[in-house]
């Protein structure tokens, strides 16, 4: 299984112009889109948001992960071998959070070469056929050559701000919420919100926090949006206060 994971925006073509090449480079396994609507060139958003959806897929998946802003530059394209998951892309931090919570890693930097490497699409040119190679176990002597593992930047911490805007307005944070009690409250944008187990045991229009289903606190407004009511927007802090 190959997860595509980007900023590329629903329904844009660089979508469709990844999938071909995963078919034209005869990637073995089924495609599926987890989220093309990441915060644009968002690296530390994009790096929380993966590592949390990663235990919800089988052992083996390959994770094809482009928020790229630095596509073209200096930044190496890698591979990342983390308890028994694979991860394609840059080098830019979007694989810090998996790579600090991983108990094995290796690391890999990308050595084959396409016969035409575009300047701003190495998702198309370059990871997409590397993912089909090892989705096909057809790898060649050379094609990735192991390396060292570059610095974490910011370890398997919390990130205390909202990664992800869901359509509903949900606003998904980088705080794990088993970090939390029940009686702790959220503070963001100078307004506070309790906790409630879900939906339903708030009434309409009501704001409030809950451990959402891949273990995140998430905030939300029973059949509202906290985006609006809140105003929140990616990348918005929020606090904790311990009771």
């Amino acid at each position: 299984m190959i997860i595509l994971v980007t900023d590329f925006g629903v329904g844009s073509p660089y979508l469709a112009q990844m999938r071909s090449a995963l078919f034209m480079h005869s990637a073995d396994g089924e495609i599926v889109d987890l989220v093309s609507d990441l915060a644009p060139f968002n690296i530390e958003a994009a790096s929380h948001f993966l590592v949390s959806h990663v235990p919800y897929f089988p052992k083996g998946t390959i994770f094809l992960s482009v928020v790229d802003p630095g596509v073209g530059g200096k930044r190496r394209a890698v591979v990342l071998h983390a308890d028994g998951n694979w991860f394609i892309g840059p080098e830019n931090g979007i694989f810090d959070q998996v790579t600090a919570r991983a108990e094995s890693v290796s690391y890999f930097q990308i050595m084959w070469e396409p016969d035409h490497l575009s300047n701003t699409f190495h998702g198309r040119d370059l990871f997409a056929p590397i993912a089909a190679k090892i989705s096909s176990n057809t790898l060649s002597d050379g094609d990735i050559m192991e390396t060292i593992l570059p610095s974490i930047r910011n370890g398997s911490h919390n990130l205390h701000k909202v990664i992800y805007l869901d359509r509903y307005g949900n606003a998904i944070t980088g705080v794990r919420a088993g970090s939390l009690s029940g009686n702790d409250t959220v503070v963001i944008n100078g307004v506070t919100v309790r906790n409630s187990a879900t939906f339903s045991d708030r009434a309409i229009g009501e704001p409030f926090w809950y451990d959402n289903s891949v273990g995140l606190l998430e905030i939300a407004v029973n059949q509202g949006s906290a985006r609006d009511r809140l105003d929140i927007e990616v990348g918005t802090a929020v606090s904790i206060i311990t009771e």
